[in-house]
């Protein structure tokens, strides 16, 4: 038997955007535990924004399993948040509500600056640096620094051997900006792989002395870049029937639910998408071949491709859940009925 360490990691009360939390058990196993395996374990939900103290249980109830590459026999555990029967789900818990389809793939690209000092890595401790321009997939001390270099590839490495579906990395327009990349095939478990790529990426830079800035416009309005999670989705007749009709119907239920979309595509969005860097105005849909300044990018291969293949939606930010963003992604798909639905109608 193999004493294993369990980090049991939870999402808390908090809103508008919700902490990620964590808490160590350690549980012997003959090999590396199954998600069957592993225990419900409760925890102070009012010390998270989950509980009054004169009522304060909350369970953590874990969901995914993946090795812990910081820790000799470690596990990362993600865990939904209960009430104290261990069944009920509570208030907070998104992804027990979450519409899922195991046919839609999602890929969701992370920006966010590193912070030290109060101010984005890199920015001199009064103004600014040079203006944007080099940085975007930027090589050189001057463009990139060194430290953060250090961090996006370990954080690389790390997600690659727990298991996580980690796609690329690159730094981003501003200094001190960057982007992950995480692609999964099924709408849960791509939010689950990216919550999980937030932590290790959070937990890294602990030892680094630097903290990871999720807002959406932390310069405000100025004239560097915010940071988004475009979201590329896809279902299964989108990649193999599509067809312009049904592209077009698709793109008339997105624009009719746009306040739905943007009402959980991350707080604070009416300061990133102005119009300005490669964004559209939060309270305007708009769709275009190629076009970073609309709200939901055609690629020049979907249309090539006889309206078949995936879509961009540009309009999710970097603080956004993608469990809620990728549930609403859906709900609006579902609108929207296939050449086989509309035959059965008729």
């Amino acid at each position: 038997m193999t004493k294993y360490k369990l980090e049991y990691i939870w999402l808390d009360g908090y809103t508008p955007v919700p902490n990620l939390r964590g808490k160590t058990q350690i549980k012997e196993f003959e090999s590396f535990p199954t998600l069957e395996q592993l225990p419900l374990w409760g925890f102070d939900g009012s010390s998270t924004m989950q509980a009054e103290g004169h009522s304060s249980d909350c369970v953590l109830k874990p969901v995914a399993v993946y090795p812990d590459p910081a820790r000799v026999n470690g596990a990362l555990v993600m865990c939904e948040v209960m009430m104290p029967d261990g069944v009920t789900p509570h208030s907070t818990n998104k992804r027990a509500t979450i519409l899922d389809d195991e046919g839609a793939w999602f890929g969701f690209e992370q920006e966010y600056f590193f912070y030290k000092n109060g101010r984005p890595l890199g920015f001199p401790a009064e103004g600014y640096p040079a203006p944007q321009g080099t940085y975007y997939t930027g090589v050189g001390y001057s463009n990139v620094g060194s430290v953060a270099r250090q961090i996006v590839e370990e954080h690389l490495d790390q997600c690659l051997a727990a298991g996580i579906n980690h796609e690329g990395i690159n730094a981003e327009v501003a200094k001190g900006q960057w982007e992950f990349q995480i692609f999964g095939k099924g709408s849960r478990k791509a939010a689950d792989e990216m919550w999980m790529a937030r932590y290790l990426l959070q937990r890294l830079c602990e030892k680094y002395e630097i903290d990871i800035e999720y807002h959406c416009k932390p310069l405000g309005d100025t004239d560097w870049n915010g940071s988004g999670m475009h979201a590329n989705f896809s279902t299964e007749y989108l990649r193999t029937v599509g067809g312009k009709d049904y592209f077009e119907a698709l793109m008339a239920a997105f624009e009719k639910n746009l306040m739905d979309h943007i009402a959980v595509y991350g707080p604070d969005n009416d300061k990133r998408l102005t119009g300005k860097h490669e964004t559209a105005p939060w309270n305007k849909f708009s769709y275009g071949v190629a076009d970073r300044g609309a709200s939901i990018r055609v690629p020049h291969s979907f249309v090539k491709n006889d309206y078949k293949g995936y879509l961009e939606d540009r309009r999710p930010n970097s603080q956004g859940d993608p469990y809620q963003i990728a549930s609403q992604i859906l709900k609006t798909v579902a609108e929207v009925p296939t050449s086989a639905e509309k035959a059965v109608a008729a």
